[in-house]
């Protein structure tokens, strides 16, 4: 019996592991993102699909641990510095989108006929956004640590917190709770104190020195195991103090944020963190009673649409009034206009003191998960619609009929520092760029910079290109820079065309297209940095000079022979540090004794 129950359960984890397998990579594949690929997995082997799981809140319980293992990396990444020039985000543009959104939200479930306290429970339910989702979101996109991201990463904080008085509040509103005496609640509120004092205390003075130690001992599973240790315990330390668990979590990352052991700690939890955060998406996706939404789906799919219309258009309402561009509060309202898992939390609590009654937490479970579902899809229709969109040209000008003795083009990091030796000596200068916001900035320090896209020809030939004595290409883009490279080489021949390489091999395949000069974007300060570590080590200025002199001109040499003997030619002329097995050699002059015993011992040695 027991083989045949260890048999069942390791069915199940291959079955789960296959299903992310599969689905993932073809979501993502199709521009979805791996979250609908979880949650489409998920509705498909759950018990309301194939029906290979019939137990889906197990799982969501297990899986949990995935997103506190997320907050603790969050956490990691959080300097209290850092957080606290986050406050006025955290606690002032969070509890104003939380406070507006479950308003709102409450006055409509009111409207509708429903329970003042039910309208109140559910409405801030549906008004905490699912941080698992949406961290995964900006972490698939690498926007966690832009501005716009650090603003959605406030509010979801301040959303995690809400939980905990959210809580209290469904005890306060229960049809018993009067029964229920204040010393209790005080009992409450003390064990919570004392939980995140405990928190704070340990992770003050107790884990530095705890990793020191297992640091010390050199085996890489106990740090592994340790930083398992600190994730779990600091969870379960807050839900004994009836607190969240990712909060817990969180200031436990927070507190290890500037600790030297910080990298390693992340590493190790990053392989947990994935599997699990992907396990809580699939029991996510088996949580969605299909059988539910065959009954209501009518009333479903409105209730999903509008909820998302009415979060969403808040979230970018209160994004506007606190000063977020259209972009950046579109943005926010397309990332956090769903429901979240802190839902499922309050709607079992709200059940369980009878405030909602099972259909009623059925039905908002439902919208919650499509509303998570139909995030992705959002998030990649404001990619596509901003592909289309043209940049704003507030205060950029078109190229067009332009002349100048030398046409820049892209005026990024490379570019600036090159237009410098022209502009000193006085020479006409054409720059163009694709960039609105870096031509913006440009003139703000008397740079007039034109928007023109280099790779077109109708482009060059309104910029001057056919009157330029010189075609400078600066672009940070190896594709475009040859393109740029390959249509003057044949429309603008009696130009000189400079070009900046991103390497190597480009700087070949711009040598073969016949370019006047190339230069490779690293070149010249990687040779300086060298020159400038000789003479840091002691070695006088003019060895240093002359040395560096010698290994531009092996460079210069070696890229002659690349030109017709391919990346591997001139390979002896490239220094390096591997040790080489040197010949025997004849000895200069005979050996000798160093001492008398030694000359004794070896006479005594020849004569034997």
């Amino acid at each position: 019996m027991a083989a045949e129950a260890a048999g069942g359960d390791l069915l199940k984890a291959v079955t789960l592991l296959g299903a992310g397998v599969v689905a993932v990579p073809l979501f993502r594949r199709l521009g979805l993102g791996s979250v609908l690929g979880y949650l489409a997995a998920g509705l498909v082997i759950g018990p309301f699909g194939l029906g290979l799981f019939d137990d889906p809140e197990s799982i969501l319980h297990f899986a949990e641990i995935g997103v506190v293992m997320f907050l603790f990396i969050i956490g990691l990444e959080m300097q209290p510095s850092r957080l606290w020039t986050l406050r006025r985000q955290i606690f002032g543009l969070g509890l104003f989108q939380v406070g507006v959104c479950g308003a709102l939200l409450t006055s409509i479930g009111i409207g509708l006929g429903i329970a003042p306290a039910t309208a109140l429970v559910g409405a801030m339910g549906l008004t905490l956004s699912s941080t698992a989702m949406v961290m995964q979101l900006l972490d698939e996109r690498g926007e966690s640590a832009t501005p716009a991201g650090q603003s959605i990463v406030s509010v979801l904080l301040l959303e995690d917190l809400a939980i905990v008085p959210l809580l209290a509040l469904v005890a306060l509103l229960a049809p018993d709770a009067q029964s229920a005496g204040a010393g209790d609640r005080w009992v409450a509120i003390g064990l919570a104190a004392a939980a995140v004092a405990s928190l704070i205390v340990a992770g003050r003075w107790l884990l530095s020195p705890l990793f020191a130690v297992l640091a010390a001992a050199r085996a890489r599973e106990v740090m592994t195991a340790g930083a398992l240790l600190v994730v779990l315990g600091a969870a379960l330390l807050m839900q004994w103090g009836g607190l969240s668990m990712a909060m817990g979590a969180f200031l436990a990352g927070v507190m290890l944020s500037e600790s030297s052991f910080r990298h390693q700690l992340e590493a190790d939890i990053e392989p947990f963190r994935g599997i699990l955060l992907g396990l809580f998406f699939l029991g996510v996706g088996m949580a969605l009673d299909l059988a539910v939404f065959a009954r209501d789906w009518p009333l479903l799919l409105a209730g999903v649409v509008a909820f998302k219309l009415l979060k969403g258009g808040t979230v970018y309402t209160v994004a506007r009034l606190t000063r977020s561009t259209h972009g950046d509060a579109l943005h926010r309202a397309l990332t956090m206009s769903q429901g979240g898992e802190f839902a499922f939390v309050l709607f079992a609590a709200a059940t369980a003191v009878g405030l909602f009654d099972p259909v009623l937490q059925a039905r908002l479970t439902a919208i919650v998960i499509l509303s998570m579902a139909l995030t992705p899809i959002g998030m990649l229709s404001l990619r596509l619609m901003r592909r289309r969109e043209r940049p704003s040209m507030d205060g950029v000008e078109v190229a067009d009929g332009l002349e100048g003795a030398v046409l820049l083009i892209g005026f990024g990091r490379f570019g600036q520092v090159a237009s410098q030796s022209l502009l000193a000596r006085g020479i006409d200068v054409t720059i163009i760029d694709i960039d609105t916001d870096r031509i913006r900035n440009a003139a703000r320090f008397g740079f007039k910079v034109y928007f023109g896209d280099g790779t077109r020809l109708d482009v060059l030939k309104a910029c001057g290109a056919e009157r330029a004595a010189a075609i400078a290409v600066c672009v940070n883009d190896r594709a475009a820079a040859t393109q740029i490279a390959h249509l003057a080489q044949h429309s603008f021949s009696q130009a000189k065309l400079l070009v900046r390489a991103y390497d190597r091999s480009h700087a070949l395949a711009l040598i073969r297209e016949g370019v006047d000069f190339q230069v490779r974007e690293t070149l010249g300060s990687a040779m300086a940095f060298g020159e400038a570590t000789l003479k840091a080590l002691g070695v006088p200025p003019e060895e240093a000079a002359e040395i560096a002199a010698d290994v531009r001109r092996r460079d210069a040499e070696r890229l002659s022979m690349e030109v017709t003997g391919g990346i591997g030619a001139g390979r002896d002329l490239l220094l390096g540090n591997a040790p080489v097995p040197m010949p025997l050699t004849t000895p200069k002059r005979e050996g000798r004794a160093l001492n008398d015993a030694a000359a004794q011992a070896t006479s005594r040695e020849a004569g034997g």
